[in-house]
């Protein structure tokens, strides 16, 4: 009978009692029928379990994804976590809260919230607060640093073959004996064993860390600022960006033992995931030292987002996290330590103790020092040649010339080799009537070669075959003028630039050129502090003191500083005072 419905074989739940119909033979559809109706059944009895389920939990319906981004270090552990909490279907205001977790990298995480981009994440777990420090320093209304996740001291670090010859040559680990091992003025001190490698500090926090510990231990002990200076000068050259490959270099062989800094878990990963033939060992400094806190930053402006995120920080703070955490080389907020930093193998089951964490003022000088002593350096050295310079030096065989160039050379050994340096000579008519001043070797890379010979080799070779003029006067106003000009004209942002002259100290006394006063007003009306070029002057010998006012009233025209060397072990040390400038110009 057509147009009626079937009700004979479902009838509210019921079978009917009437014997269904004889299924036909044949045909693969007919075969699929009730297959296709048992698999819609289990799917629907599924679905109907997951919502009885999670209806008794208490949350159904749309869920609420939390997108969590953390250190790569601590990533899968914070995985691990999350794949709990999934399960455990967590209720957020009636809703399932599901939390994802993403590596990245927290320098680069940092850059783009500077720059106001989040990104797609809701919630931010770098290894440090010192990220977040440098932030709001920058902005304050950048978002905060939440409690702490997880915890890992910043230790120093050395392949476990040298420990040996470290403690005869360095002693106990500290981060005043790091200073002092690393500081480039202190050429007799335990830099001649022992080698410090660095972590950049603009790209590890581990790296900020250190030199934070280190500048406050040497604050608190009266150190100078110098030997900061000396040691953040040397570790610059040897820097590096990955930690693994700070850890990875100990164990090469030289003839300075390697030491370096990482995290604590760090190293108990680097030995766990690479099993080096001889473990990194973890030292633990003497003074104490700061710690990578992980803290838990929400960056979501969603009310909903923020309530999940707030459920997961619980969640991170429970035993079974805490275990997760500590099963990975992590210490709990509190400095509790798992197996893997028991103590063996260097690790110590104890806590270090915790240095007092820097304001933000501080780590934000800390991050900027660093950043102006990595500036490359655009140098013009003026060397004084005229007739003085040939004036025997009493008790050292060699006249004022030989010891003048010898603290130029002295002085160009501590440029990088990416600094661009050049050599002009002084006196009066050097180049023709009226000219006072031959340029040497023009200003350029160190690493460029001129007609087959190196920038830095000829430097050398001239800097050591230089000869006073014995008839000459003293041709330095006209001179200065010249390469002070030149040097603005040329002057370039990324680099320091500078005018060094190297005299005996007396002064201009060329009686036809540009005269004190003319020079002073020209560096005044020339100087420009938004593209500075500042003029550092060292003088040697018994005329110095004489010329003195002279030599002040040039250099601080230009934000720049005047020295008298009174034997050439000083000049390490003037330089280093040069380099220090760098941190506050142009404000000096």
């Amino acid at each position: 009978m057509g147009g009626r419905h079937r009700t004979d074989e479902l009838e509210d739940g019921y079978t009917s009692s009437k014997e269904p119909p004889r299924r036909r033979r044949g045909g693969r559809g007919m075969v699929l029928v009730p297959l296709a109706g048992s698999v819609a059944l289990a799917v629907l009895l599924g679905v109907a379990a997951y919502v009885i389920i999670n209806r008794d939990r208490g949350c159904a319906g749309d869920g609420i994804a939390l997108r969590v981004t953390a250190s790569p270090d601590i990533q899968p552990a914070v995985s691990q976590i999350a794949e709990r909490f999934n399960k455990a279907a967590h209720d957020v205001e009636g809703r399932c809260a599901t939390v994802t977790v993403a590596k990245g990298v927290p320098a680069t995480v940092a850059s783009g919230l500077a720059g106001g981009k989040a990104g797609a994440m809701d919630v931010w777990i770098p290894d440090s607060g010192l990220w977040v420090a440098n932030l709001r320093a920058k902005n304050p209304q950048a978002p905060e640093a939440g409690a702490s996740v997880a915890q890992s001291p910043i230790v120093m670090v050395a392949s476990g073959s040298v420990i040996p010859k470290l403690r005869k040559s360095f002693g106990e680990a500290s981060w005043g004996g790091m200073i002092n091992a690393a500081n480039v003025a202190n050429v007799e001190g335990p830099g001649r064993k022992v080698r410090v490698l660095a972590l950049d500090p603009s790209f590890n926090a581990a790296g900020l860390g250190a030199l934070l510990a280190a500048s406050g231990v040497a604050t608190a002990s009266g150190g100078g600022r110098q030997q900061l200076v000396g040691a953040l000068k040397t570790l610059s050259g040897s820097a590096v960006r990955d930690q693994d490959a700070l850890l990875s270099s100990l164990g090469v062989k030289g003839t300075r033992a390697p030491l370096g800094v990482a995290s604590e878990q760090g190293v108990w990963a680097f030995n766990t995931a690479k099993k080096p033939e001889v473990p990194a060992v973890p030292l633990y400094p003497a003074e104490g030292t700061l710690n990578l806190d992980y803290p838990m930053v929400i960056t979501t402006k969603d009310a909903a987002v923020r309530k999940a995120a707030e459920a997961f920080r619980k969640e991170l703070g429970t035993e079974s996290a805490r275990k997760t955490l500590q099963d990975q080389g992590f210490r709990t907020p509190d400095g509790k330590g798992g197996k893997p930093v028991a103590d063996s193998g260097g690790f110590q089951a104890e806590a270090p103790r915790a240095l007092k964490t820097p304001d933000v003022r501080t780590v934000a000088r800390m991050s900027q020092s660093w950043s102006r002593l990595n500036l490359g350096t655009r140098l013009l050295a003026l060397l004084d040649v005229s007739g003085t310079m040939a004036t025997p030096v009493p008790g050292t065989g060699a006249d004022r010339m030989r010891m003048i160039s010898k603290i130029a050379i002295e002085g160009m050994q501590l440029f990088p080799a990416k600094s661009e340096i050049g050599v002009w000579e002084y006196s009066t008519h050097l180049a023709g009537q009226g000219v006072d001043f031959r340029k040497t070797v023009p200003v350029g890379p160190l690493t460029e070669s001129i007609d087959g010979v190196l920038r830095k080799d000829l430097l050398a070779q001239r800097l050591s075959t230089i000869q006073a003029k014995p008839t000459g006067d003293t041709g330095l106003n006209d001179t200065l003028k010249a390469a002070y000009g030149q040097m603005t004209k040329e002057y370039q942002g990324d680099k320091i630039n500078t005018v060094l002259i190297l005299t005996d100290g007396a002064g201009n006394d060329d009686p036809d050129g540009v005269s004190d006063e003319e020079m002073l007003q020209y560096l005044k009306k020339t100087y420009n502090p938004e593209k500075p070029v500042s003029i550092l002057l060292i003088a040697f010998g018994p005329e110095a003191a004489a010329g003195k006012k002279q030599m002040d009233a040039l250099a601080k025209a230009t934000g720049g500083e005047a020295f008298i060397a009174r034997d050439i072990l000083q000049v390490r040390r003037f330089f280093l005072k040069g380099m220090e400038r760098r941190i506050c110009a142009p404000n000096c």
